[in-house]
């Protein structure tokens, strides 16, 4: 009987990202190519340029609003959740990652051994997105961005208590939040919602577009304005919510006596807060931290993992202990959107 190949016969690190030969495509190329698996539309996950692009159908109406008509993508093919198909000779089908609306998980199998490439993902309830499903395989390529002990994240309804209360002491000042664009935003939005907060939010005008696409797809976020021309009065004991670039920019000045906050799993790190100038430091991440990463290892019941962009060393060694081969990927030109989002000019 002829032995199952192993996945690193058949998934390859190239200058172009992960390669699976025997289907002809890359799982989020960092480059334009001919053939693409997207995980989500986040944008170094999603870049322009390839010709034909396979996703959930979220992540492709995602991306047409991020990159544009004049994006190069021939064809597009929407995958419902659990729904298989095959391409080359690889047998593909998505589950949800949890990360961002649309957001999946890639299996893929081959000769009968399973490969799962996780994405970006994260364990905690999303009221914007499917929450992430666990798939059983020989081989886990998993994401580590919080994978040290020191990130454990603070349940977000906390953070999100922390935020009310301070508007509440200081009812008079503007609480502007830094949270990017693609998931982080609407996310918030909803676990303000979740929390009774009724009042209109605000919005930096660079967070319109995809809110707008989000409630597109189903997802309510209540009633949301452009923070941009409102009159100074209006904004006094509002939230509103900025890319992190914005919150400390020249935009900021028609805030009222702004309290400035950020979301994100990096406000753990003391330091970092305070050197971007944040008052009100929120650990809400879009990640699985160190608790979920090793739970998820444990769920997923794969053999071997193989870990990129992030702390790989530390998850590797956590692995190991368990007796699960490590291995360090190394894909480059990944990062994480609290760092890499942008403001819009």
């Amino acid at each position: 009987m002829q032995a199952m190949p192993h996945p690193e016969t058949w998934l390859k690190v190239v200058p172009q990202g992960l390669y699976c030969e025997p289907g002809g495509f890359f799982v989020d190329p960092v480059t334009p190519v001919d053939r693409a698996v997207v995980t989500h539309a986040h944008s170094d996950h999603a870049r322009r340029g390839h010709r034909a692009v396979l996703g959930s159908a979220d992540t492709l109406a995602l991306m047409r609003v991020r990159l544009g008509a004049d994006d190069a993508r021939e064809t597009e093919q929407a995958l419902a959740w659990g729904e298989a198909v095959t391409v080359g000779d690889v047998r593909v089908w998505l589950q949800p990652a949890g990360h961002v609306l649309g957001s999946a998980q890639v299996a893929l199998e081959y000769l009968g051994t399973r490969a799962v490439v996780s994405g970006d993902y994260k364990r905690v309830a999303d009221p914007t997105c499917a929450p992430f499903e666990p798939i059983g395989c020989d081989v886990f390529i998993t994401e580590a961005t919080f994978a040290l002990p020191v990130f454990v994240h603070p349940p977000p309804e906390h953070e999100i208590a922390r935020l009310l209360d301070s508007v509440a002491l200081f009812s008079a000042r503007t609480h502007v939040v830094g949270c990017y664009a693609l998931g982080k935003c609407q996310r918030l939005i909803a676990l303000l919602r979740q929390a009774g907060w009724d009042r209109p939010i605000w919005l930096h005008g660079a967070l319109l577009a995809l809110c707008a696409a989000y409630e597109a797809r189903g997802v309510t976020l209540g009633d949301l304005r452009p923070a941009t021309g409102a009159a100074k009065s209006e904004l006094a004991g509002a939230i509103v919510l900025a890319p992190p670039a914005a919150v400390t920019d020249r935009w900021a000045r028609r805030l009222v006596e702004p309290v400035v906050a950020m979301a994100s799993g990096w406000m753990r790190v003391r330091q970092r807060a305070k050197s971007r100038g944040v008052e009100l430091p929120l650990v809400i991440s879009d990640h699985a931290d160190w608790n979920e990463l090793n739970a998820t290892l444990e769920e997923v019941a794969a053999p071997e993992v193989w870990v990129t962009h992030g702390r790989e060393e530390a998850l590797i060694h956590a692995a190991e202990r368990r007796g699960i081969r490590g291995r360090a990927l190394r894909l480059v030109g990944y990062g994480d959107e609290d760092e890499a989002e942008a403001v819009p000019q």
